[in-house]
């Protein structure tokens, strides 16, 4: 893919991620995707396929229960994207669960772990004892 094209899909993956954000606030009336926030769109080299990531606070339970949410409002939320966005081709839509959050908390933990037990690093990368 070349620069161009590679800008250009960062662009419109901004601009999916714009749009499918807002189509959740205000226009899906699902239970199952209320407090779910997109937070990443990536679009295949021929932009006929979008991920969609979100994230949501949550157990498995309701992890499920977006995803299902998710299937149903996915024609809706893909005509929807047609109309507002003007694209010649819309893309299908496929959603996941973005687990960076839940990643990074843990290993937030574990560094705070690390430094209760008296082993940090130094600000020039040197191991020391506290």
């Amino acid at each position: 893919m070349n620069r161009q094209n590679f800008e250009r899909n960062q662009r419109l993956e901004g601009e999916l991620r714009a749009v499918l954000s807002d189509l959740l606030r205000f226009d899906v009336n699902d239970p199952r995707l209320a407090d779910v926030t997109v937070s990443v769109v990536r679009l295949s080299a021929d932009r006929s396929k979008a991920r969609v990531y979100y994230s949501l606070i949550g157990e498995e339970e309701r992890e499920r229960q977006a995803g299902d949410g998710f299937k149903a409002a996915a024609t809706f939320m893909r005509r929807e994207l047609g109309h507002r966005m003007r694209l010649r081709s819309v893309p299908t839509l496929e959603f996941f669960r973005d687990s960076s959050y839940e990643y990074g908390d843990r290993m937030e933990r574990v560094f705070e772990r690390i430094q209760a037990d008296g082993s940090t690093v130094d600000e020039d990368g040197s191991e020391g004892d506290s």
